[in-house]
């Protein structure tokens, strides 16, 4: 008797690690030590070096939205892209607010707090990395985007109503950075009573 052939597996697509996507992100990284030069020329008081520092946090903030559409679209998603995507999004926003803090724009209360979230966030990924991945929530990708609407508007020389307006919707992005940060710990909390809870096997592990 011939033995019944298994059935064929669909091939495994793996994205090669040069691909659009993730020269995005590494073009963004890149134009963080450039915005922090170009915001502080004349120590931060020419307009228009200003209104420069201002294109180029658009120009990559813009790509933050772009990698990770085209990895997903075009099938270019790459544990590099995993990895450096996020870190280059906290590396922008922490040059601005750093930036921004330094110049006396914004309190250092807002840049301590929110730079707390991001890497508290960050080290709970790792506390349940075992035990899963804590997806990007909604509420996650409204608070990068008040952060980055807000410190892109300050970034610019406001003045008066526009400054408020721009400081208003920070104070936004602080509180939902706040209570997604909240959000988070409960997630790995819970995450991490549910292993507890699993059956273990004979080896200790849980299955």
């Amino acid at each position: 008797m011939t033995e019944p052939v298994p059935p064929a597996q669909p091939p495994v697509q793996t994205a090669p690690l040069v691909n659009v996507a993730n020269a995005l992100t590494v073009f963004r990284i890149i134009l963080v030590p450039v915005f922090v030069v170009v915001f502080f020329v004349d120590d931060g008081t020419s307009a228009s070096w200003r209104i420069g520092a201002f294109v180029i946090f658009a120009v990559a903030a813009i790509t933050d939205r772009l990698d990770g559409s085209i990895a997903r679209s075009w099938g270019l998603v790459t544990d590099f892209g995993k990895l450096a995507d996020p870190i280059a999004d906290k590396a922008l926003i922490g040059a601005a607010l750093l930036s921004l803090s330094v110049l006396g724009v914004v309190p250092w209360w807002i840049t301590v707090v929110i730079l707390a979230r991001e890497v508290g966030v960050t080290l709970l990924r790792f506390w349940v990395i075992r035990h899963g991945v804590i997806a990007a929530s909604k509420g996650g990708k409204l608070k990068t985007m008040l952060q980055s609407v807000a410190l892109g508007l300050l970034v610019l020389p406001l003045q008066g109503i526009a400054y408020d307006v721009a400081m208003w919707i920070l104070y936004a992005a602080v509180a939902v950075t706040i209570v997604t940060g909240l959000d988070y710990v409960w997630h790995a909390l819970r995450m991490r009573r549910r292993a507890a809870e699993r059956p273990r096997g004979r080896d200790g592990r849980t299955p």
